[in-house]
């Protein structure tokens, strides 16, 4: 089977791409299976994660300004070049399968081209985050490109989604439920021994880390000899923003921005409890990566990848923005090592149900069935 994955770049850390390199090598392992991977603007530049070698990249060299819309003038001229450029390689390679991961430009054209071949496209983020525009769109504009949206993913054989509450933001019938898989299963788990509570991803306003920041004041007056460790970079100015907030109430030597590390097991795997405070997840990988480490989980119960994840045996989801209780639920746990290693079992258990094979098992049976196999 020849399969293409389109995206835009992998050489930059990220969800989409980790998964990516997960899902690809194990396709490639396979006998018989051709994995072709084609970039819009690799720019020469060596993939953050480690592929199969039997892998084939392909850089269409089209290069968009990143800092800029793909909707932005400067990015449309580029789009002409790039569907000449994309609909040749495809043809060249004639694959079985086409796969969109990144939602770039290519996602509204790809089902437009090449007829024949059938193609999927994978969503890696929550249309909760389009509800407001589709109820009081901010122009008309807004609203008929949203129509747009609805129908070019129509022409999709089928839209991955990452849980089954994603469904009912989608106009189309072609969705399927495939959630991400584990990217590390390690052998050993956490001891939840050290008093330290830990978070990681992306430094940015839909993470909650300011709230995060509030809750661990209430926490830190009950239990000093507690921290609170958040890993990830973000935008300069936003992280001096959460730094100096932390300054401001005195909680540096509680509360740490630890920064980016290539070994987030090793810390997960040091702490004892980890924390989310999003105020919006698909499907967080990072609470499953916690899970296998065996941490309970602490999360407030936003739309919709936590409660997918999360139940009253690992871990304890909150009403969302409530501050008090997050840190309430923390004091409670800090207080309780034998629930903490019991939670700490059950979400252990609960990682394994999505090991790379258990997962690529649903992709797999999806492929057959689009070639009628």
């Amino acid at each position: 089977m020849k399969i293409v994955f389109i995206i835009d770049q992998v050489y930059l850390h990220g969800g989409i791409e980790r998964v990516l390199s997960i899902k690809a090598n194990y396709l490639a392992s396979m006998p018989h299976n051709k994995i072709y991977i084609i970039t819009t603007e690799q720019k020469d530049k060596k993939p953050c994660y480690e592929f199969n070698d039997k892998i084939i990249f392909k850089d269409l060299g089209i290069n968009y300004q990143r800092n800029k819309s793909y909707f932005h003038p400067v990015n449309l001229r580029k789009l002409p070049k790039h569907i000449k450029k994309t609909k040749s390689v495809i043809k060249k390679i004639n694959p079985d399968i086409v796969v969109v991961c990144s939602h770039s430009t290519d996602t509204y054209f790809i089902p437009f081209i090449n007829k024949g071949i059938p193609k999927v496209k994978e969503f890696h983020y929550s249309k909760f985050i389009e509800l407001e525009n589709r109820k009081n769109p901010r122009n008309l504009q807004k609203k008929y490109f949203l129509k747009f949206a609805d129908y070019v993913e129509t022409k999709y054989d089928k839209l991955v989604i990452l849980n089954q509450d994603e469904a009912a933001y989608y106009a189309s019938d072609n969705t399927v439920v495939i959630p991400n898989p584990l990217t590390f299963y390690p052998e050993k788990v956490s001891t939840i021994s050290n008093n330290i509570v830990i978070t990681a991803g992306r430094i940015a306003s839909v993470k909650g880390y300011d709230m995060l920041i509030d809750i661990w004041e209430i926490v830190s007056k009950k239990y000093p000899e507690w921290e609170l460790h958040i890993y990830g970079d973000g935008e300069p100015g936003y992280v001096k923003m959460l730094q100096d907030k932390i300054d401001a109430k005195n909680l540096q030597d509680h509360l740490m921005l630890k920064g980016v590390t290539s070994d987030v097991k090793g810390k997960m795997l040091a702490s004892s409890i980890f924390a989310m405070s999003s105020h919006n997840e698909c499907f967080p990988l990072v609470l499953l990566e916690a899970q296998a480490c065996g941490l309970p989980i602490i999360s407030f119960d936003c739309p919709n990848g936590p409660r997918n994840i999360v139940n009253t045996e690992n871990g304890v989801l909150i009403p969302i923005y409530n501050n008090v209780e997050f840190a309430n639920q923390l004091i409670e746990l800090m207080k309780n090592r034998v629930k903490l290693e019991e939670m700490g079992k059950s979400a252990r258990q609960n990682a394994s149900n999505y090991s790379v094979e258990n997962v690529m098992k649903l992709w797999n049976n999806m492929f057959n069935e689009l070639l009628n196999l």
